[in-house]
């Protein structure tokens, strides 16, 4: 299979670009926004626990630490040489270049912060935006394969893809890979598991188990940033934080205490 290319330029407004990229954020913050507040409302905690108002500044707060960590993330472990050189550009997050791992701490650190603040319960609202985050992930993916970025690498499998800017070559398409098992798959799993009882934190626990194992899988499949390639081995920056993210998702689970679920 050939894939001729997709203007990442959704729509062109005179000298206003909205990107296909962006739009893809845009709708997984929505249906995070909506998927979230129906756990709430589901689970008793909307307007018990935390009111419209605090919801609405919880989650703005949440999107400003998604794009800042996943953004100053890959900057410092992606691609650290080339926006040293070009500082303005680490600003055109419309161009492409989050961090997942970079993106999942700025929101938890934004989140404790802003659930401290206001008395919100953090570990049971994490667990409700972690149930439906893979959501995020598979529209970002998609994001990443209009762009023609984070491509697979080559190989003589039926449904190669020739990407635009990566060679003649086919290459496996390994942000639908990502996309299907990081994103729709987890999401499926966390999502019929919602009503479970179980400690609050646990749900966050599984998710980064759940997202390290598909990562690690995917990246056997994906192609090492050119900046970077691979670290030692066949291991790849991706590989590595992600296998950090097992560990504390499996240290988190052992913490719990099981015999007395709260969520």
């Amino acid at each position: 299979m050939v894939w001729s290319g997709i203007d990442p330029v959704a729509l062109q407004l005179g000298p206003l670009a909205i990107h296909w990229y962006g739009l893809m954020y845009i709708a997984g913050f929505f249906a995070t926004w909506y998927l979230v507040r129906l756990q709430l409302k589901q689970t008793g905690l909307w307007e018990t626990r935390i009111s419209h108002d605090a919801y609405e500044g919880l989650f703005t707060t949440l999107i400003l630490g998604v794009i800042l960590g996943g953004r100053i993330a890959y900057v410092l472990f992606y691609n650290f040489d080339y926006y040293i050189d070009h500082p303005i550009e680490a600003f055109y997050i419309w161009q492409g270049g989050m961090s997942f791992h970079g993106g999942m701490v700025g929101p938890l650190v934004a989140g404790w912060l802003y659930c401290k603040k206001h008395d919100l319960p953090f570990l049971e609202l994490s667990d409700r935006f972690f149930t439906v985050a893979p959501l995020g992930l598979m529209f970002g993916r998609i994001g990443n394969f209009i762009n023609g970025e984070l491509w697979g690498r080559t190989t003589d499998v039926s449904w190669g893809m020739v990407f635009p800017h990566a060679g003649p070559l086919p290459r496996h398409p390994s942000q639908l890979y990502e996309m299907a098992l990081e994103g729709l798959l987890l999401f499926i799993v966390l999502w019929l598991l919602r009503k479970k009882v179980w400690p609050s934190g646990a749900r966050v626990a599984i998710f980064l188990c759940g997202y390290a194992v598909a990562r690690i899988f995917c990246e056997n499949f994906r192609e090492p940033d050119e900046q970077l390639g691979f670290l030692f081995g066949p291991v790849t920056m991706g590989m590595l934080l992600s296998s950090a993210m097992l560990v504390a998702g499996l240290a988190w689970l052992a913490k719990l205490d099981w015999k007395t679920p709260k969520n």
